[in-house]
């Protein structure tokens, strides 16, 4: 069944085409600049005030519309409850394969929603954090499956968060380095009773390890799944990792050092077997089989740019 440009199949989905999800935005300008764009972007990310205008405003709308609901719903209960309505945060988890934009994502939705009336501490926190230590790992044997479920303290994020929904006056979470590509142990981050706090990582879709436990997602309010086709996050995964290698890497701080020196055609060979050891594995068997659990999916084209939306039917 198809009507204009919204489609719906036998799916929990309602797909939406880009020229008929940007008509939903309200017809004001962007509250960005290109400023604010740049600052936001990642490595091989397209994003542009375009782009904002047509995907992440009409986001960020449907965003409010889910937060104020929340909200109604928790003072609604605690009045049936005979209690004294508290203040909660609301909760976003945004999940996706690696090199796919998903952190570009974030911190858009935290810049926009910090703009909104009644929200002004937005709180972005990755799991990146929350991985175990570079010498736990290699205690465990799995240093070469970062990334994949089993490399993070799950534990340690699910009280993270938990403490965060409670309302709690504070918590603490582990800080991680890109260029030492471990956990620095002396450092932490500081989450004090946001509004609302983004979740960002790859498998924070994960359903519970085991039967009946509780997973992070379950604590989500509203989930966001960054999607693309494959062969296009191994070609953006690359070129991401031959900027780093021309870049970052060049620090002798950093852990991926060693591949400064490589040729063009040697720092591609090297991503392409990074890929197709570690980051398509995670993709295929972890990361993907979570989209269906998302309450919305960005469907990206090889331009980086979203073309389709997928919204759970309520």
């Amino acid at each position: 069944m198809q009507t204009g440009a919204i489609t719906t199949h036998s799916t929990p989905f309602v797909e939406i085409s880009r020229d008929e999800w940007a008509e939903l935005a309200p017809t004001t300008a962007s509250p960005l600049t290109e400023a604010d764009i740049e600052s936001l972007r990642g490595l091989g990310d397209r994003l542009n005030l375009q782009e904002v205008e047509d995907v992440y405003l009409p986001l960020s709308r449907l965003l409010s519309i889910y937060a104020s609901g929340a909200r109604n719903l928790h003072r609604d209960t605690s009045n049936f409850l005979g209690e004294r309505a508290t203040t909660t945060p609301f909760v976003i988890g945004v999940a996706g394969s690696v090199a796919v934009g998903k952190s570009t994502v974030a911190r858009l939705l935290q810049m926009l929603m910090a703009r909104w009336e009644g929200t002004p501490r937005v709180e972005l926190v990755t799991t990146d954090g929350f991985l175990y230590p570079n010498a736990e790992l290699e205690r465990r044997g799995i240093l070469d499956r970062k990334g994949f479920p089993e490399s993070y303290d799950r534990r340690a994020l699910l009280r993270f968060v938990s403490k965060i929904k409670s309302g709690a006056a504070e918590a603490t979470a582990p800080v991680y380095s890109h260029l030492s590509y471990d956990i620095l142990p002396d450092e932490k981050i500081v989450v004090r009773q946001p509004d609302v706090l983004i979740v960002e990582g790859l498998n924070v879709l994960q359903p519970p390890t085991t039967g009946g436990g509780l997973a992070v997602s379950d604590l989500f309010d509203f989930t966001v799944y960054v999607d693309a086709r494959t062969q296009d996050i191994a070609t953006w995964y690359q070129d991401r990792f031959l900027s780093l290698q021309r870049g970052a890497f060049s620090d002798p701080d950093s852990y991926f050092h060693r591949y400064a020196s490589l040729t063009e055609d040697e720092a591609r060979e090297t991503a392409k077997g990074f890929w197709e050891r570690i980051n398509l594995p995670n993709l295929e068997e972890n990361i993907r089989p979570t989209r269906s659990r998302a309450t919305l999916v960005l469907r990206k084209a090889a331009n980086h740019a979203v073309s389709t939306v997928l919204l759970r039917k309520i």
